[in-house]
């Protein structure tokens, strides 16, 4: 009975006894290393989905009896005295979601990476197989990290890499990411910006590893706010650990914000203007003038929340429409001070008595010619100078909105506004802090900056 069980035991033993790389099953070993067997899951290379593929003449790396030579296949693969070349493709298909009051954007990103192992290489003549794929927690895959971004969703939780016979490896990885951008608002919403994607490889050293990156385009669909205008990358020199960046020059299309701002603060100052034709003793024209402000007020509310606000270098159409809200208020105050000042001269010229003939009746509504200077006679002399200043007011707030309207048109082209580099700018990502000269004891000290 016991020895029935121990043959069971060991019979479970063996039938659970697996590689410890996933996807392949080690068979008898041949002269010149360990034959298995992997099986390919069309991991983005088309004509190898659900292929089979013998690796005869393997090296032991993968040998159960080696397990020093298993953990050097997770190790970076030696190139001599010079740094490893991973040569990035990256193919940007889709930019959405664009948040000019978060300075954040969302992208679409496929990373087609490829390097040297020669650990991985086999021989050909022995069982001349064109690939095989490797699981990508297997072999040594560069780690990248994005600097700028909130949150990275990878496509695919267990990539598979393909392996050449010669030991180029060759793999695929597809992303989701929302990354911070400093948009350039001074033009807003006829802005352009440069938004990076920094990618560093943060468990290497620029002796160990570098890049050589490309950027394609595939983005198709151009029905959105915020186009890619051009696509670029480059990698940084300054840099202590290796990495390379993505840049895209996004241009806003204006539509939306020039409907939704601009055409109804214009129609605004249109309608101040042509309150202005009204006449001053008409009681409509100072309740035009209120309505027109609290409008405008409500717009400006509006407005300031629909345009970004930064530390540098604000949109200038946030200047804009303030001087506009400044002139609609001095236009509805001198509406209201001179229509007061006419009411009470003229309730000043009725109470004050007029030399009149004893028993003769006053027509109040034509008090006829009457001696000069005198109050009830003629024309009223506080209605003549408040419309003079009226009209002299008028002529004055006309040609201040086309010179305002002009001047904006000059600082929109010819200013040009650079925001302040970052404070992270002056320190090579990997870098040590700069040393900080303390006065205590008289002994340097090492401080992060603040």
């Amino acid at each position: 009975m016991a020895l029935g069980l121990l043959l069971h035991l060991a019979f479970l033993g063996l039938s659970i006894a697996q590689p410890l790389v996933q996807g392949y099953s080690l068979h008898a070993p041949t002269a010149s290393g360990w034959r298995g067997e992997g099986q390919s899951l069309g991991f983005g290379f088309p004509g190898y989905p659900g292929e089979h593929y013998h690796l005869p003449a393997w090296p032991p790396l993968f040998g159960p009896d080696s397990p020093e030579k298993t953990q050097k296949s997770f190790q970076i693969p030696s190139n001599g005295s010079a740094p490893l070349l991973v040569v990035v493709q990256v193919f940007v298909s889709n930019v959405f979601n664009v948040d000019i009051l978060r300075y954040t954007l969302s992208s679409m990103l496929l990373l087609r990476l490829s390097w040297l192992d020669a650990r991985l290489a086999w021989n050909v003549s022995a069982d001349p197989q064109r690939a095989v794929t490797l699981p990508w927690d297997s072999l040594w895959t560069p780690g990248l990290i994005i600097q700028e971004s909130l949150w990275v969703d990878w496509r695919d939780d267990s990539p598979r890499a393909r392996v050449d016979p010669d030991g180029n490896v060759e793999l695929y990885l597809a992303l989701t990411t929302e990354t911070n951008c400093d948009f350039e608002l001074l033009r807003f919403p006829w802005d352009e910006s440069n938004c990076t994607l920094s990618f560093y490889a943060m468990s290497n050293t620029v002796t160990e590893l570098e890049f050589q990156a490309h950027a394609v385009n595939e983005i198709f669909s151009v029905k959105r706010e915020y186009v890619v205008q051009d696509l670029k990358t480059q990698v940084s020199p300054r840099q202590l650990v290796p990495n390379f960046q993505v840049m895209l020059r996004l241009q806003n299309t204006s539509l939306k914000t020039t409907i939704a701002l601009l055409v109804p603060g214009e129609a605004l100052l249109l309608a101040d203007l042509c309150g202005g034709l009204l006449p001053l003793q008409a009681a409509e024209r100072l309740g035009y003038k209120v309505t027109l402000l609290l409008g405008y007020l409500v717009f400006h509310s509006s407005l300031v929340q629909a345009l970004p606000s930064s530390s540098s270098c604000n949109p200038l159409l946030i200047y804009y429409f303030t001087v506009l809200l400044l002139m609609l208020f001095l236009s509805t105050t001198e509406t209201a001070l001179l229509a007061g000042l006419q009411a009470r001269s003229s309730q000043g010229a009725k109470v004050s008595p007029s030399p009149t003939i004893r028993g003769e009746p006053q027509d109040d509504r034509n008090p006829g010619p009457g001696p000069p200077g005198a109050p009830g006679g003629g024309k009223r002399p506080g209605r003549g100078w408040a419309e003079a200043a009226d009209r002299i007011f008028f002529w004055v707030y006309v040609a201040g909105v086309v010179c305002s309207q002009v001047i904006f048109a000059g600082v929109w082209m010819w200013v040009v506004c650079k925001s302040d580099p970052a404070p992270g700018m002056d320190m090579p990502h990997g870098g040590q802090p700069k040393p900080y000269w303390g006065s205590e004891h008289g002994h340097p000290s090492a401080r992060l900056q603040t």
